[in-house]
Formats: C-alpha cells, structure tokens, sequence
C-alpha cells in the first residue's frame, strides 16, 4: 500500500482522470501470467487489486509481491526494454491496463501530466532501489545494511498533506473504476 501513496501522492486528479479514462480495467485470474521475461510488453499497469509475484531466475522464486497500487511495467516503459521478470497472479486480481502508444501521446502533448508522471515512477524506482540497497548490500558487498529509520516529524507539511491526499485520490479512482479492492 505505501507505494501506491508515493505515485497517487504526486498524480493530480486530472491525471487520475485521464488514467481512468484511457485505461482498461481488466481482471486476472490466479496463475495467469501477466507479464513474461524477455516478452516486449505494450502495456503499462497500476495494480488495483489482489497480489501478484515478480518471478526471476530460472528457479522460478518469487523476488517480490505486488499489491493494491503498485506499478507494473514501468520500467519497460521507461527504458523500452523487455522485462526482465515476469509476474503472475497469485490470487485472482485487477489492474488497470494503459496502452503504451496512448500514454506516450499523453506525455509528448501533455509536460505538466509527464512531468508528474515521471516523478511517480522515479520515486517508485528509487524507494525500490533503496530496499533493494538495505536487503543485499551494495557494489556486490552482501552485508546486511539496516534500512533507514523514518521519522514521520522529519518530513515537510507538503509531504505529509500528499500522503494525506494520496490514499483518498487511490480511493476515488478505485470507485471511478468500480473495484472494491481489499487493502492489506
């Protein structure tokens, strides 16, 4: 869930709008592979809800579990490279699937919504990389390197106010969409 805090806490609702209303909501069934390893994808999905995994190597572990809010597809989008994972749906599941060449004419037409949007995506990737950071350690070091300590007072009142907003703007495009998602 706190990711979806990150990206809804920097889209406007406008944007939310539009994503909604270029989007399709599109169910998937537990064990159906949305997004496969080295398959170019065409599409760019917010996960709206139910759990999928990211799945890597050719053990077939799960690296990671997504969630309600959670971007899918982005950085494929962003680097125009096939993934390098795949993710399947672990319990039956919604997204919002948003066409590649759809979006792409938003962000060439529109700078503010692309200015936005990318700021999501690299706060997305970056807490991710900071996660990544703590669990393995960096530059191939593997100690274990504790994961910072938040202190909520630490951050600016506009922060705070888009955390606030944040979680009710994912709420409003829940019920824009019709999903009655269970937030864990």
């Amino acid at each position: 869930m706190r990711k979806v805090l990150y990206i809804m806490g920097i889209l406007s609702d406008t944007d939310l709008e539009w994503l909604a209303g270029r989007g399709v909501t599109r169910n998937i069934s537990a064990g159906t592979t949305l997004i496969h390893v080295g398959v170019p994808i065409d599409s760019f999905y917010i996960v709206l809800d139910g759990r999928l995994s990211v799945i890597t190597g050719m053990s077939g572990d799960e690296t990671a579990s997504l969630g309600c809010g959670e971007m899918l597809g982005e950085i494929s989008f962003v680097d125009s490279r096939p993934p390098s994972a795949s993710v399947v749906a672990v319990v039956s599941s919604q997204v919002l699937e948003v066409p590649r060449d759809v979006l792409k004419e938003k962000l060439a037409s529109d700078t503010q919504f692309a200015s936005r949007f990318y700021q999501s995506v690299a706060t997305l990737l970056a807490d991710r990389l900071r996660t990544t950071v703590a669990t393995l350690g960096y530059e191939g070091r593997r100690e274990k390197v504790p994961e910072p300590q938040y202190d909520p007072e630490a951050f600016d009142d506009t922060w705070m106010e888009n955390i606030s907003f944040a979680a009710s703007r994912f709420d409003q495009l829940l019920r824009r969409l019709g999903v009655r998602a269970s937030i864990a």
